[in-house]
């Protein structure tokens, strides 16, 4: 665990240095990149964090002219959300996190090898008492497995 953590905590900090941004920012910002335009709920979901996360990261990346909002044109109650210029570029300098090189790697095994990955990924995780639904992890396994 402590090589996961060293890990993780290196990474974050490589990020940090070279684009200015947190990973759940980096990661929220891919999320963008991926689709034109999206709502914050649509993001959070994909994410697997609450609104209220997304809030903040959102907040944040707007500050730093990472992101911009556009209130719908049908329904005004819509925000959607786009990269701007400046966070195209952040991304395209970004090197892969931790989480792209796990998902690269997890899905490159076979489907029962994800499956007892995550068994036991989810039963350390209970052992640690996470036991909060709400605190879910970026890359949502049940999802991946689903999609094969």
């Amino acid at each position: 665990m402590r090589k996961i953590l060293r890990t993780t905590e290196l990474n974050s900090k490589q990020v940090l240095r070279e684009t200015g941004l947190t990973p759940s920012q980096l990661i929220f910002m891919q999320m963008l990149a991926d689709e034109q335009e999206q709502t914050a709920g649509h993001v959070a979901a994909r994410m697997g964090i609450t609104q209220a996360t997304t809030t903040a990261l959102l907040q944040k990346l707007e500050t730093m002219g990472m992101v911009q909002r556009r209130k719908g044109e049908q329904d005004r109650r819509q925000v959607w959300l786009s990269l701007t210029p400046e966070g195209r570029k952040a991304l395209a300098i970004a090197p892969d996190g931790a989480h792209a090189q796990f998902h690269s790697e997890f899905m490159a095994l076979q489907d029962w090898e994800q499956a007892m990955l995550i068994a036991s990924l989810e039963r350390v995780a209970a052992m640690l008492g996470n036991h909060d639904e709400g605190v879910a992890a970026v890359l949502d396994c049940v999802d991946v497995l689903s999609e094969r």
